[in-house]
């Protein structure tokens, strides 16, 4: 089938509306998109898009011919922040770092962090009070910002650390500016938001070159515990024998700090807004911590005996996926069913729209833990469900990223409900994750005996 043949999609009102619509209302105009087929087209300018919402057609992107495929411009644009890290390299290069940094996320070192996870819960929790009102939001993103810091730099760089977080909060904010056409002209221009992107970048990076340096002259030989240490010493046995100059230090740094906080704080903060808009489901997670648990903080050891919270996790990520998008350019030609897409293209996968698709999911905007039973996922085909992506560029930090989720879950549920305030507006905001645009203020109702 020759190019120039196709999938349906919807028409284009002027010039540019499609850009308009992706840009303001994401979600909205990709479910319009999603209603042409399973595969459905767009353009903006020359450049041709399209929707795959096939479970089968997203591993074979993903996973059976992933090197057909690089990330897409938007993620290349990123490198502006994270650089050469896991998130946005390609190649050799990211086969190198990949290889480079994933001892550090060996599940035998990450349950080591479980400890750190559960303080950081435990603490945060001291200045709340029955009847308070507080953001969630808030309060998930300084915890997530905490667990990251120690896990990534270590407790004895705590106060570096803080100094990260805040740069890189500065960074997140204006992200969106680096995400603009024409960007590369518009850096050269004094616009204050551009200004303020760089200044927080130059930050960032002053203070995570000087933790390196330090580093470096303090335990160069040294694996001290925390993930920063092991990149450290990683050595790529398999490859050159070489290992991580400061520059990739820096890039990898970047990325895991900003995934390993970002991504959990959201998956949380639409954790308890899920399970206070769904009592039985919160009745049934608290009663499985009070038998599991008995009051006590959970270990790395309680995760495979407590399977229903981990069932609320995955189904939170189900109807909130922090990483609610993925895209893909074509290096070639690629055959999908009868279309031939051409090379430049950028192929989309949204984990938000497949993972409330009712093929997969009846009765999908219900929150429902049961759909994580074993029965219920062998069920499924896989790709209709991939909060962290697949193949070979799936999340590094999956393991880490479940087990926080589940830890922090079990730490907080035991001592407080979350109430949704009565003012709260709840509504999904698209950017590099799925944001809660308007916060999540939430009164706490703090439980009987187990408090």
């Amino acid at each position: 089938m020759k190019i120039g043949n196709w999938p349906p999609g919807p028409r284009r009102y002027y010039p540019g509306s499609h850009f308009v619509g992706l840009r303001r209302t994401p979600i909205e105009f990709l479910t319009k998109v999603r209603s042409f087929g399973e595969l459905s087209h767009f353009t903006i300018g020359s450049l041709h898009f399209f929707l795959l919402s096939n479970p089968d057609h997203i591993k074979d992107v993903l996973v059976t011919h992933h090197q057909n495929f690089h990330k897409s411009l938007g993620l290349q644009k990123a490198k502006r922040l994270l650089g050469e890290g896991l998130l946005t390299s390609e190649g050799a290069f990211h086969m190198r770092q990949r290889r480079l940094a994933q001892p550090a996320f060996h599940p035998q070192r990450v349950l080591a962090y479980a400890p750190l996870m559960t303080q950081a819960a435990l603490k945060i929790q001291e200045n709340w009070q029955d009847g308070m009102t507080v953001d969630m939001a808030e309060e998930m993103k300084r915890l997530a910002l905490v667990i990251a810091g120690r896990t990534l730099f270590g407790a004895d760089v705590e106060s570096e650390a803080e100094m990260v977080s805040q740069a890189l909060t500065d960074s997140m904010r204006l992200f969106s500016v680096v995400m603009l056409p024409f960007i590369e002209f518009l850096e050269r221009l004094p616009f204050p938001a551009v200004r303020r992107f760089q200044k927080a970048k130059a930050s960032l990076d002053a203070t995570i070159y000087r933790i390196i340096e330090e580093r470096r002259k303090r335990a160069s030989t040294n694996d001290s515990g925390d993930l920063l240490s092991m990149l450290l010493l990683a050595q790529d046995t398999e490859g050159d024998g070489g290992r991580m100059s400061d520059l990739q230090l820096r890039d990898e740094v970047m990325t895991i700090f900003l995934a390993g906080h970002e991504t959990t704080a959201n998956a949380l903060t639409w954790t308890w807004y899920l399970l206070s808009q769904n009592p039985e489901a919160e009745a049934r997670l608290h009663g499985e911590l009070e038998q599991v648990l008995d009051g006590r903080i959970p270990v790395g050891a309680d995760l495979p005996r407590l399977p229903y919270t981990e069932m609320v996790f995955a189904e939170s990520m189900r109807l909130y996926p922090p990483a609610w998008m993925i895209g893909r350019r074509a290096l070639s030609d690629y055959r999908i069913g009868e279309y031939t897409l051409p090379a430049k293209s950028i192929l989309l996968m949204s984990q938000y729209l497949m993972q409330r698709d009712e093929r997969f999911f009846p009765d999908p905007l219900k929150f429902d833990p049961d759909r994580w039973s074993e029965a219920a996922r062998k069920s499924r085909p896989k790709f209709c469900y991939f909060p962290f992506g697949g193949g070979p560029r799936v999340c590094i930090g999956e393991f880490f990223a479940g087990m926080e989720g589940v830890l922090l879950i079990a730490t907080l549920a035991q001592r407080w409900r979350m109430r949704l305030a009565p003012d709260q507006r709840v509504e999904p905001q698209p950017l590099v994750t799925l944001r809660s645009k308007h916060g999540m203020r939430m009164r706490l109702e703090k439980r009987g005996a187990s408090a």
